[in-house]
């Protein structure tokens, strides 16, 4: 008898040889680009071999294309995030600039906190992004969701909560 993980990267090699020219190409309409579209491509065939049970699915090519768009979603949300860091440093003073490798650290960085932040509930998310941007306190915070005191306390604890545990997990 076969295990789990052998049907898992059978299942997933016959995906690959039947769909995976037609996915590429899905997404370099959508991208603009080959070599992202050949990125992404690769990317969604391995989260299929990181799963641990085989893939049950009726429509094949709906389910790698709705896979395939939440990558490209993430991909265009980096590239924002990028070229918001790519303008800051280019304003900055040529001797204060980072390094190379401290650009890269930071820009690291920023897309693992979008992505903890992105992970919360909006309200929650909005509600610390508030007390820490434009320095609200959880009563003006409330008052600017239409929610209790005691609401906003809690979404902002959660908010620093995940911000804790992303410090001590990374």
């Amino acid at each position: 008898m076969a295990s789990a993980e052998s049907v898992l990267h059978q299942e997933v090699r016959v995906l690959y040889g039947d769909h995976h020219g037609w996915l590429q190409g899905w997404l370099r309409r959508r991208l603009g680009s080959a070599c992202d579209a050949a990125d992404l491509a690769h990317d969604v065939f391995m989260r299929l071999l990181a799963r641990r049970h085989p893939i049950e699915m009726n429509e094949p090519r709906a389910y790698l294309s709705a896979m395939a768009r939440g990558l490209v979603i993430d991909h265009w949300r980096r590239r924002e995030i990028e070229q918001a860091w790519l303008d800051t440093v280019a304003l900055m003073p040529e001797a204060t600039a980072p390094s190379p490798e401290s650009r890269l650290l930071v820009l690291e960085t920023l897309i693992e906190i979008d992505r903890m932040l992105d992970a919360l509930k909006p309200a929650v998310r909005t509600a610390f992004l508030l007390a820490q941007f434009d320095g609200l306190s959880c009563r003006e915070i409330g008052e600017r969701l239409g929610v209790s005191l005691a609401t906003a306390e809690r979404y902002v604890a959660k908010a620093l909560r995940a911000c804790y545990a992303y410090r001590f997990d990374a």
